[in-house]
């Protein structure tokens, strides 16, 4: 495994910070009906589903998934659709009413901070019903590199036609009132059949709700990370969905349906920090909370970068990094690529400090007392903590 360097340049190019984001009214063809119009769409890493052209993506380079996000004033719909590949919403302001089923009949809300999973293959639309007059913002997660789109309830193509919007058959949008022309009916999206939407499975608000994990519920683990017991690092994992890079033993993720994707929440007190570690596999940050400083490169060729709230951050697979909270306590979401249990490698000096508090990985590559193991396995843990060479 050869690992990768950055420069400031490339370091700075991973950020997407709040002014960096640039939304777009007209991605898709509900954005002229009465109570969407207001919806303000973003593609951060990778098109997502847009169905405009005019969609600007900050990052779009391949990451095994795609990260977008809605912002929509209280009261503004986000209508019935469906998706073939995974999408989890992640919460960051305001209250959400998410409806699902054959004709959007079945409704929950969940509040900031919350993080929610909708299965494939079914309808689904959400509004912003928050107490609150502002804006909300929820951030998406999108399965694959190719999502193949969205399927609209055909309620909506029809009441989007008034208006002059249709879909071409490669999904995008076609607006007649703003000079496009409007191909042969044998060239437009068509509805899916009333049989065909008879026939998707239908979800109960109960399995709809075991399909979430609100701020409260997070179960946090302060021994997933090796170096937590260090002076000065102490961040904490709490899994939502598939094996992250979680280090604790006990650790089980709430949602372990595959995603192509793991999420996890991470934490850190003011002025702590994560130290340097390795993952082999992409990452994505996602700031909720706070402000993080991000520093990648071996020791002696450091770059950083500072991640404000709402900032989205590329982290690229075989990099050095650690992370540290500036000034206030941070919250963050990590999604990483794949389905399966993923590895993080310290850096030596941590390895070294952390044998001095006892602490080691076991076989497994999970955070154990170093003199409960016999020698077979230290030596077994220690093949663990290296890092694979090319």
């Amino acid at each position: 495994m050869k690992a990768i360097t950055l420069t400031p340049a490339q370091a700075r190019s991973r950020l997407v910070a709040p002014e960096d984001m640039v939304s777009c009214n007209l991605a898709f063809i509900d954005c002229k009906l009465p109570g969407s119009h207001l919806k303000q769409n973003y593609s951060f890493i990778g098109p997502g589903v847009t169905q405009s052209s005019a969609q600007v993506v900050n990052i779009p380079e391949p990451h095994g998934f795609n990260i977008g996000a809605a912002a929509m004033p209280k009261g503004v719909t986000n209508n019935l659709h469906l998706h073939f590949t995974a999408e989890v919403f992640l919460i960051h302001e305001g209250t959400w009413r998410f409806r699902w089923g054959a004709n959007g009949e079945h409704e929950a809300e969940f509040s900031a901070p919350a993080i929610l999973t909708i299965p494939t293959w079914i309808f689904r639309g959400f509004t912003n019903v928050s107490p609150e007059e502002t804006s909300g913002m929820v951030y998406t997660v999108l399965g694959g590199n190719n999502t193949g789109g969205i399927i609209w309830h055909p309620s909506i193509l029809k009441a989007a036609s008034e208006y002059g919007l249709y879909l071409s058959k490669d999904n995008m949008l076609i607006d007649v009132n703003a000079g496009d022309t409007l191909p042969d009916q044998a060239d437009l999206l068509a509805p899916l059949p009333p049989e065909e939407i008879a026939a998707l499975r239908d979800y109960s608000v109960e399995e709809m709700r075991q399909r979430a994990v609100t701020g409260e519920a997070r179960r946090w683990s302060s021994t997933g990370l090796l170096d937590s017991i260090l002076p000065g690092h102490g961040g904490e994992i709490a899994p939502v969905i598939g094996y992250g890079i979680s280090q604790d033993k006990h650790a089980a993720p709430p949602i372990t349906q595959p995603h192509g994707f793991s999420v996890e929440w991470l934490r850190l007190q003011a002025e702590h920090q994560v130290g340097r570690h390795l993952c082999p596999d992409i990452q994505v940050i996602m700031v909720f909370k706070g402000t993080l400083e991000i520093t990648w490169n071996p020791q002696g060729e450091e770059v950083t970068i500072i991640a404000p709230e709402r900032s989205v951050v590329s982290v690229p697979a075989n990099s050095w990094r650690r992370y540290r909270a500036v000034g206030d306590d941070v919250e963050f979401i990590l999604t990483t690529e794949g389905d399966q249990r993923k590895r993080v490698y310290w850096d030596e000096a941590i390895l070294r400090e952390a044998k001095t508090h006892n602490r080691g990985l076991d076989p497994d590559g999970y955070v154990s007392k170093v003199d409960i193991m016999p020698v077979t396995a230290r030596r077994a843990g220690a093949r663990i903590e290296s890092v694979p060479q090319a």
